[in-house]
């Protein structure tokens, strides 16, 4: 009966989850320039940031409120400040939620493994209700060689509580805008992080 349950709800989440973000995105039409104000700070030195200029553009923060960075879509997104050094509380979150739920299939720093593959290329390409529908309903791909399966993690709250954090952090990750390093400085967990993360933990 508990499976006929899972079969039932993680559609039921998944679809729930694309309609939430779907509804959270602004039109194209609405879509705004970066804000000068907002612009990155990057360590031009770190080699392992493999920096794309045309992805850094396309999802620097336009705006930001209580502490979490919009792009022109309306999407979370990243901020690194202090010439690399310093992330916002959202992508330093991130790194630490990812390496506590998510390295051990895709390798450290979102580098991939032999068996899962590395989430700072699929990122690239990934839209953001991609991500959280992959995250919330999981994924299977079928070759003639190997199976590969994600599972599902719709239910898991110590990875749905933080989906905006692993997103903008593994964004980050494949725009370039940090690289393989422990992040040094974060800005402070702003208080709506605090209450959204205590109203889904079940606190």
């Amino acid at each position: 009966m508990h499976n006929l349950s899972n079969i039932v709800t993680r559609p039921f989440l998944a679809a729930l989850a694309l309609a939430t973000v779907s509804a959270v995105a602004v039109h194209a039409e609405d879509a705004k320039p970066a804000d000068p104000a907002l612009a990155n700070s990057l360590n031009a030195n770190d080699k392992t940031a493999e920096q794309d200029p045309a992805l850094l553009k396309k999802n620097a923060a336009v705006k930001v409120e209580d502490g979490k960075y919009v792009d022109a879509d309306g999407h979370p997104t990243y901020h690194v400040t202090n010439d690399g050094k310093k992330l916002d509380w959202y992508t330093y979150s991130g790194y630490r939620r990812y390496h506590a739920e998510c390295h051990v299939c895709h390798g450290p720093d979102g580098m991939g493994s032999t068996y899962a593959p590395a989430l700072k290329d699929s990122l690239k390409h990934l839209s953001y209700e991609e991500f959280i529908g992959i995250l919330v309903g999981g994924k299977q791909d079928v070759s003639a060689s190997e199976q590969k399966v994600m599972p599902a993690f719709g239910d898991n709250k110590n990875v749905m509580c933080y989906s905006d954090d692993l997103y903008t952090y593994l964004k980050a990750r494949a725009d370039g805008a940090i690289g393989r390093v422990r992040p040094s400085d974060h800005e402070d967990k702003p208080e709506t992080a605090r209450k959204a993360e205590k109203e889904c933990m079940g606190g």
